[in-house]
């Protein structure tokens, strides 16, 4: 079975048992998330497209970690005029996997 799942403004194709990582989720490391937006339902008996989303279809996720990305760095200049700026970011994330896809 699979499913298109929407969260923190991304799309997901998941499968059960998948390893995704997504915009940062509250929650500690083994702790269970479900994911309601789910936009698409595939499994043997045909498809399920949601209007936007699928009605009844849940998607529960355990949390394996949460972390921070690599950083960025972000360097503003203007040529000839003495300005310059750098700044770093790391976005922080949340590492999902995909225990099971309920759909009715």
């Amino acid at each position: 079975m699979t499913a298109v799942v929407e969260t923190g403004g991304k799309q997901y194709r998941v499968r059960e048992g998948d390893t995704i990582f997504v915009e940062k989720l509250p929650g500690d490391a083994g702790d269970s998330v479900t994911l309601d937006r789910v936009l698409l339902v595939s499994d043997d008996n045909g498809v399920k497209v949601g209007n936007p989303t699928v009605e009844g279809a849940k998607v529960h996720a355990k949390v394996a970690k949460q972390g921070k990305n690599k950083k960025v760095v972000v360097y503003k200049f203007k040529a000839k005029k003495n300005y310059r700026r750098k700044q770093g970011h790391r976005q922080p994330y949340t590492k999902l996997t995909i225990d099971a896809i309920e759909a009715q």
